[in-house]
C-alpha cells in the first residue's frame, strides 16, 4: 500500500483566495486541524487552525505568511512512511505530490483508520497475546515457531517501545487467528516469554452479551 492509493475523496485543498474563515468551517465539517494551499498544481502551505487564529480570520490564507514548514509525501511513499511522518509532525493531513512535486491529493487520519479497519488481520476473528522482553531476545522467527507448533497462525504483528532510549524492554502485540489460545500461553510459557496482556475477542463478546441481557432483564421487571 503506497500513498497514492489513500488519497482522501471528500476533502478538497484550499485555494490562496479562500479566507481563514472558510478554511476553519471545513476543517470543523471534517474534524482535521490542517489543510493544504493549493494554487492550480503547487502546493504552497500546509496552514493549521492555530495557524489561521494567529491571523485576521476574513482575510484569504494566500495573504498569510505560512511557509510549507511539514514535507509532503511523495505518491510512491509506503504507508509507513506516510504513518510515520503524520506522527512526527502530529498531522491530521498530509499532502501528497508527484516526482515533479506536482499537488495529487491529501491523506487523513481518517483514512489510514479505515484502511487498517478494513484489512484481512483486523477483520478475520482470533485473540491478542502482548509479550514482554528485552531487545536482545527478540526473534519474530521464533515465535513465530511456537504459535505453528500449536496449530495457529500470526496474522499480524508489531514491536512497541518505550521513547526512553535506555530502555531496553519492548512489547510484542500479537494478532492470533485462534479463539482458544490456552495452549499457545501454555507453550509460551515453557520457553519462559512473559506474557504481558491477552484479549479474546469471543470473551469480550459474550461479556457485553451478558451485561445487554442483564439491562434487558432489568428494564423488563
Amino acid at each position: 500500500m503506497i500513498a497514492a492509493d489513500l488519497l482522501s475523496d471528500g476533502l478538497v485543498p484550499l485555494r490562496t483566495s479562500d479566507t481563514g474563515e472558510e478554511a476553519l468551517n471545513i476543517m470543523s465539517e471534517f474534524y482535521v486541524r490542517h489543510l493544504p494551499v493549493v494554487n492550480n498544481t503547487q502546493l504552497l502551505a500546509l496552514v493549521s487552525e492555530d495557524d489561521i487564529l494567529e491571523y485576521d480570520v476574513h482575510e484569504a490564507v494566500g495573504s498569510y505568511d505560512v511557509s510549507l514548514r511539514f514535507p509532503p509525501v511523495h505518491e510512491n511513499d509506503h504507508l509507513y512512511e506516510v504513518m510515520r511522518r503524520m506522527g512526527q509532525y502530529n498531522l491530521t493531513v498530509i499532502p501528497v505530490v508527484d516526482a515533479n512535486q506536482d499537488y495529487l491529493g491529501m491523506i487523513t487520519i481518517e483514512d489510514l483508520l479505515n484502511y487498517f479497519a478494513q484489512i484481512g488481520s483486523f477483520t478475520e476473528p482470533g485473540s491478542i497475546i502482548v509479550l514482554e522482553m528485552s531487545r536482545r531476545d527478540y526473534s519474530l522467527a521464533e515465535i513465530s515457531r511456537i504459535v505453528e507448533s500449536e496449530n495457529a497462525a500470526i496474522l499480524s504483528s508489531f514491536v512497541t517501545s518505550s521513547l526512553d532510549e535506555a530502555t531496553v524492554m519492548i512489547d510484542v502485540t500479537l494478532k492470533i487467528n485462534r479463539q482458544n489460545i490456552q495452549s499457545v500461553l501454555a507453550t509460551f510459557g515453557r520457553f519462559s516469554y512473559t506474557v504481558k496482556a491477552t484479549f479474546n475477542e469471543r470473551e469480550m463478546y459474550d461479556t457485553l452479551k451478558e451485561r445487554y441481557d442483564s439491562l434487558m432483564s432489568y428494564l423488563n421487571v
